[in-house]
Parts: C-alpha cells; sequence; structure tokens
C-alpha cells in the first residue's frame, strides 16, 4: 500500500498528462469536446480512473467513450513514460455526471428563486386575515384576571367550593 498523499500526487499527474495527451496526441475524429474532470488513482497504485465530460448531446458522449476506450493504451503508455514510476496504473475511463448534475440543481434553484419572487410579489399587498397579531399576550391576561369575580375564575372546572371558601379567608 502506497501512501495517500502519494496516490493523491500520482491522480494530479495522470489528470494533466492525460488531458494533454487528448489535446495533443490522439487524432480519433470521434473525440469530441472532452474535458478530463478528475481522476482517482487506487491505494496500491495499480488502477486509475480518469473521470471525463463531454461537450455535445449524447451520440458525441457515446462516441468519445468509444475513441477513449482505443486509446488507451496509447495513453497509458504516455503516461508511463512521463510519470516514470516502475509500474503504470491501468487506465479506465468514465463519463462524469457531476456537471449535468449541477446544471439541474442549478435550474431546480432557478424556479424555486422565481416562485419566491411571484410570492413576495403578491404578498406586498396581501392584508392579514384577522387581527395583526393573534397571539394573547401576558398584560392582556392580568387585565382580563383583575376584572373577573371568583366566581367567573371557577366557572367551568371542577373546584370544589368548600376548600375555595377556607382560601379565601
Amino acid at each position: 500500500m502506497a501512501d495517500p498523499a502519494r496516490a493523491r500526487k500520482l491522480a494530479v499527474r495522470i489528470r494533466q498528462i492525460v488531458s494533454a495527451a487528448i489535446e495533443s496526441q490522439i487524432k480519433d475524429p470521434r473525440l469530441g469536446m472532452v474535458t478530463v474532470t478528475d481522476a482517482r488513482v487506487t491505494s496500491d497504485l495499480r488502477e486509475a480512473t480518469v473521470f471525463y465530460t463531454v461537450y455535445g448531446d449524447p451520440t458525441q458522449v457515446e462516441d468519445s467513450a468509444r475513441a477513449l476506450a482505443s486509446a488507451t493504451g496509447v495513453l497509458r503508455s504516455t503516461v508511463g513514460r512521463q510519470t516514470g514510476i516502475k509500474f503504470v496504473p491501468t487506465l479506465a475511463f468514465v463519463a462524469d455526471h457531476v456537471p449535468d448534475t449541477a446544471r439541474e440543481l442549478d435550474e431546480a434553484l432557478e424556479r424555486v428563486r422565481s416562485a419566491d419572487a411571484e410570492l413576495a410579489r403578491l404578498r406586498e399587498h396581501a392584508s392579514y386575515a384577522g387581527d395583526a397579531d393573534p397571539y394573547r399576550h401576558p398584560a392582556d391576561d392580568e387585565d382580563d384576571a383583575d376584572d373577573a369575580s371568583p366566581a367567573d375564575l371557577h366557572a367551568g372546572t371542577d373546584a370544589d367550593p368548600v376548600t375555595d371558601r377556607r382560601n379565601a379567608s
């Protein structure tokens, strides 16, 4: 097992080498506008996964995937030459769907913002259905208690009248 820091450094280097090689060495006409977004290397440095995105429609994504699969050997030998490590990791290319997900989230957030703006616009000229402050306040309760008679305080309760007379004296 290699040091995790070494695996991260190798992954960054592989990402740089593969993206430069795709741009300059690979001349496959099926290869679209490919962007290498990330690379990950296993802890034993034997396998590398390269994540990429393709700008275009789904057919261009499929064509680019086939082009990358056919160019894997050339890219692996380029990585081996430029890194100088004893064992060159095998390369696996995986289409990265994070940008698509991010775009969908941005669209959802925009829909929510517009709905929120519409709600704020409707709320500007709205009025309360009842009182502006529908809650009871402790000061109001004390005023009501002072005005009420002892019979009103016990109305509707199951209080014992004998005990109430003793407590009143």
